[in-house]
């Protein structure tokens, strides 16, 4: 690794600015965004739609430094295959905006933070939940299996689906059987997700040897492990309605939906596995799958759309 970055341009910073946004964007703050969004998620839903605005904040906040911490350890760690990828030679530590060793005090600083505002704010159960996440994203997925297993997305996925269970327990102090049904659906959603974008940029990845599944198995086999996966997930989520009871109709019909659209997309790339065009729609429509199925659970459980659901269908004719 250091060899590589040791042949880097060696840009410098100009101005305090430019040192902000280079530690920013060690973070990777697109990747956060998302997961944030399936924290809070978690908190409404644990929360029946009664969630303290303090307590939100405090949580999302320790979520996101956990996650930057994560994100900026996997920089360090990748950081040769980096500087390969052109889409990716300007991250701060392969131009050599920032050194690896400043990089890994920085997500110190943020895990150690994290702790403790989640512990003092909320409880230890949440917080211990996030530093799980950080030693799974780590040590399971950037280098145990990202360089080495073809299942690397399918068993990694599990570092991206602790968030929900972070906001549940924030609101809750526990996990029930709903929070890992969360966990289990962002868990499905992730091959699908991921592959997807694998297929879109595989000569990327098979340029800097990661074994991802359309460079191993091809782009036929990743569109059918897409759609297997995609069959279970949807009906997976309904599974929040009955037999849980812990969403309503309001999100049924918009899960639904939803997921709807996801399936005609993964059969779409099934019937042409090698078209990048419909592979990239499958990856941008992932992303606002999830986003969309989060902000419906927040709806669905506010106690104004219980109030109008009973209403209509106590006003419903029989």
């Amino acid at each position: 690794m250091q060899e590589v970055i040791s042949h880097s341009l060696q840009r410098r910073h100009d101005n305090l600015l430019q040192v902000i946004k280079s530690y920013y964007q060690l973070t990777k703050p697109r990747i956060i965004l998302l997961l944030l969004i399936t924290t809070a998620a978690g908190m409404w839903l644990g929360a029946k739609g009664e969630v303290d605005l303090l307590l939100l904040l405090v949580t999302l906040t320790g979520g996101a430094l956990a996650s930057g911490a994560a994100n900026a350890i996997n920089c360090i760690y990748d950081s040769d295959i980096d500087y390969i990828m052109e889409r990716t030679r300007w991250r701060p530590i392969p131009s050599g905006r920032v050194k690896p060793c400043d990089a890994l005090i920085f997500a110190i600083t943020l895990a150690a933070t994290s702790f403790t505002l989640l512990t003092v704010c909320a409880n230890l159960l949440a917080a211990l939940l996030a530093m799980s996440g950080i030693v799974f994203y780590v040590g399971v997925y950037t280098h145990w299996l990202k360089r080495h297993s073809v299942q690397n997305i399918v068993i990694g996925g599990a570092a991206g689906a602790i968030p929900p269970l972070v906001g549940w327990a924030a609101v809750t102090g526990d996990l029930s059987w709903a929070a890992w049904l969360l966990f289990a659906i962002i868990f499905v959603w992730t091959p699908p997700h991921f592959w997807a974008l694998a297929i879109y940029i595989r000569d990327e990845y098979k340029e800097v040897g990661v074994p991802m599944l359309p460079v191993i198995r091809g782009d036929e086999e990743t569109a059918m492990q897409i759609w297997v996966y995609t069959l279970i997930l949807i009906p997976m989520t309904l599974l929040l309605v009955y037999p849980l009871h812990a969403s309503g109709a309001v999100y049924a019909v918009a899960a639904s939906f939803l997921g709807a659209i996801f399936i005609k997309k993964a059969w779409q790339l099934l019937k042409a596995p090698d078209n990048r065009d419909v592979a990239r729609s499958l990856f941008k429509y992932s992303i606002y799958y999830m986003m969309l199925l989060c902000l419906v659970i927040v709806i669905d459980s506010l106690p104004f759309t219980h109030r109008m659901t009973t209403f209509i269908a106590d006003n419903l004719p029989t």
